[in-house]
């Protein structure tokens, strides 16, 4: 086989067709223990991460979004509180699990009744053309396997005037951050996984799987090239987290 055959798994490289399976399985392993990691991994730093994403869709009543690896709903959850009984979001994710954990969650918090869950594919999605007023993708782009085509389908499914967005770990671009964020993600990350996932592997390769995805460059022009217009970026964080804006006109 050529490396064409192959993909990233994190630093190991598997057989293309394989990495959503993959990807599938660590998932599956962390789900449950998936908010409580979120936590502890960021020091909650990620609510702030998210908020500002929120801030920066600037979501309006009425308005039909989709979250994309939505997992367990934060970011639904708060466009939900946004768009009003008129509006309607889809929390949609690849992983059932996930997807199940999400969907408990917010129906126990009586957060329901603008929110449709739909499994599916980043790279190709069952819904129309110009259907949506805003897309986003948090801490999910990474695992795609051909993130160029679920940029593409993103495109796709926006409406004209329409805006994506991706919340997604990135590179860090204050230096004196670097040894201490490699110390945290390969020695303490899989360790607290062991103890609260009870699953250092799959915390070991989200650390990887964090240092194999594009820097903030490369994905703006990623976005460029999947049609994307007017594409900025905002580092949260030192980097370590960025957010990507596209429009689509």
């Amino acid at each position: 086989m050529t490396d064409e055959n192959y993909t990233d798994f994190g630093y190991q490289k598997v057989p293309t067709e394989q990495k959503t399976e993959k990807v599938a399985e660590v998932f599956h392993s962390v789900a449950k223990q998936y908010d409580i990691m979120n936590d502890l991994m960021s020091l909650g730093i990620h609510r702030l991460w998210k908020r500002f994403t929120i801030s920066i869709a600037k979501p309006h009543q009425g308005d039909k979004i989709l979250d994309l690896a939505g997992g367990t709903g934060d970011l639904t959850k708060q466009f939900a509180k946004r768009i009003g009984e008129k509006g309607r979001i889809i929390l949609s994710d690849i992983n059932n699990s996930m997807l199940s954990v999400g969907r408990d969650r917010l129906i126990d918090q009586g957060i329901c009744h603008n929110i449709n869950y739909v499994q599916a594919n980043a790279e190709s999605l069952p819904f129309a053309n110009n259907d949506f007023n805003i897309i986003t993708i948090g801490f999910g782009l990474r695992n795609v396997t051909h993130k160029e085509k679920a940029l593409a389908e993103m495109y796709r499914c926006l409406k004209p005037g329409g805006k994506a967005i991706v919340l997604e770990f990135s590179k860090p671009v204050v230096k004196p951050l670097n040894p201490i964020y490699d110390l945290y993600s390969f020695k303490i990350l899989p360790k607290l996984g062991k103890i609260i996932a009870k699953d250092a592997d799959s915390y070991q390769y989200l650390a990887e799987s964090i240092r194999m995805h594009p820097d903030q460059e490369t994905l703006k022009q990623m976005m460029q090239t999947a049609g994307f217009d007017k594409v900025e970026y905002h580092n949260l964080t030192g980097g370590i987290v960025a957010v990507h804006v596209g429009y689509k006109y």
